[in-house]
């Protein structure tokens, strides 16, 4: 009789399978871009589980310290980490391909998307699509939160820190940045001191057993200049374009047109978007709305609907923003190509610096990978990050499951004075309106959480069943008499 033998656990330092070549790893790209659903904690948790534990091409180590790194950057932390992943893999190239791969599938329906919903002005039908996938992201984002914290929470320290995290998000609603500069600067006070115990760090051990390069002040001044002038590449184009001296926005902002606009300010937003998509969603669909008026706010919140139900990054809500922003300013093109051509233009002014960020940065951060204080330090932005997953994880359980949910203030602050006295919210409690829970989502939800724990079944797997049975209930529910 022949004894299973069975399937180590992944690597803490490094990956147990050379990876693949280029084109077969790139087949692997196109399937993250295609089912990453729910996110940045959805596709953090799909990267995690088929990099790390399928595929076993990332080592745990050097996926939780790339991820360490992108949450650091602004912009969207997902396509950095895929960028980081393929740059390790296969270098400059394997980054380029990773990157594009997991921003493409997402950006081609979010414009055919925008497109049904200019000429339409409808998305109901969207939820008989997607009302099953959304029920299977919320199991994967938990099952990845279980994986990550495993391997991050090794002390009550990170435990500490990872509670505080969550709890500055989800009760203080503080900035994101500051949230993550304090874990890493606890972290290194924690090490300094001997509150933690100082990193067991291993032989660093690239991939294909090779130490990556020393990176160099030539070479990575080359790196910011050449992906800075391809991410402002389109500009000198934009401005020899048709001038519009109509539109009060591009005079008073000093842009020829709307596609210069739109250019100019996705590029200033990829610059300060620390935290994702939410961190800049206000501001965006504000200054969208009423300073330029390419939208009102019930329309972004439509845009928002419609980035949550399609792959890739939810910052991709702005490439709704620029087709509308082109639709309705086309600068004397038709108007479906002026809303193709500022979906681009706006996707493009987003996800180019990522390249930069990553190609520029990477080669140290790779390097400091042996560095005792940094590697402290990280640790215990790791275990924040956790935190961070869980308030996402919750957050997104809150829209999924209930159609409705609210803010409670639980502490309050008074400025002002006498009659303009204003009382602003100190710390607040985010509360799900119960008779607005969606039941058949809640079932779905268990049903893919089911799946995950109890069968182990396959991420695909679960995305296809959820997908399935959401779609029949939508379709089944008014011959049946129930509301769909």
């Amino acid at each position: 009789m022949v004894k299973a033998i069975k399937r180590p656990p992944a690597a803490e330092d490094s990956p147990e399978v050379d990876p693949p070549g280029l084109a077969r790893a790139s087949l692997t790209w196109a399937k993250i871009g295609f089912l990453s659903f729910g996110g940045p904690a959805g596709q953090i948790a799909m990267m995690h589980r088929i990099l790390v534990e399928e595929k076993r091409w990332i080592g745990e180590e050097q996926f939780l310290h790339a991820l360490n790194f992108c949450m650091l950057l602004p912009g969207p932390e997902a396509q950095q980490l895929a960028t980081y992943c393929g740059w390790l893999m296969h270098g400059k190239r394997g980054g380029v391909v990773a990157g594009s791969l997991f921003v493409l599938p997402g950006l081609a329906v979010i414009l055919l998307l925008s497109s049904l919903y200019a000429l339409y002005s409808d998305t109901h039908w969207l939820d008989s699509l997607f009302l099953g996938l959304k029920a299977a992201v919320l199991a994967i984002v938990v099952d990845a939160l279980i994986r990550v914290g495993r391997r991050a929470l090794t002390s009550r320290f990170h435990q500490g820190v990872a509670l505080a995290a969550f709890l500055a998000l989800f009760l203080f609603n503080l900035p994101f940045p500051l949230v993550i500069l304090a874990a890493a600067a606890s972290g290194y006070l924690a090490l300094r001191r001997g509150l933690i115990d100082k990193p067991k760090l291993k032989k660093l051990p690239a991939l294909k057993g090779k130490r990556p390069k020393k990176p160099g002040l030539t070479a990575t001044l080359k790196t910011v200049l050449v992906w800075g002038a391809i991410w402002m590449a389109p500009l000198p184009i934009l401005w020899m374009l048709p001038a519009d001296p109509d539109l009060i926005a591009e005079v008073m902002t000093g842009a020829p047109n709307t596609f210069a606009t739109v250019f100019l300010f996705f590029s200033k937003m990829a610059l300060v978007t620390f935290g994702g998509a939410y961190a800049v969603l206000a501001y965006v669909g504000q200054t969208a709305a009423s300073h330029y008026a390419w939208l009102n706010a019930g329309e972004m919140l439509d845009g928002l609907a419609l980035a949550e139900t399609t792959p890739g990054p939810l910052v991709l809500v702005l490439s709704f923003v620029g087709f509308l922003a082109g639709y309705r300013n086309p600068s004397g093109f038709p108007a479906l190509a002026g809303g193709l051509a500022g979906g681009v233009l706006a996707a493009w002014a987003t996800f180019l610096p990522s390249f930069l960020f990553i190609f520029a940065g990477a080669p140290y951060i790779e390097r400091l990978r042996t560095n005792r204080a940094l590697s402290g330090a990280l640790s215990a932005v790791t275990a924040a990050v956790t935190g961070v997953i869980l308030n996402l994880s919750v957050w997104f359980a809150l829209h999924v499951i209930f159609r409705s949910s609210h803010r409670v203030a639980l502490l309050t602050y008074s400025t002002g004075t006498g009659a303009g006295e204003t009382a602003l919210p100190l710390m607040s409690l985010p509360v799900p309106d119960v008779t607005t829970i969606d039941l058949p989502v809640a079932l779905l939800s268990a049903l893919a959480l089911l799946l995950v724990f109890r069968f182990k079944a396959g991420m695909v797997t679960v995305l296809g069943i959820s997908a399935a049975l959401g779609f029949g209930w939508r379709l089944l529910a008014p011959s049946l008499g129930f509301a769909p």
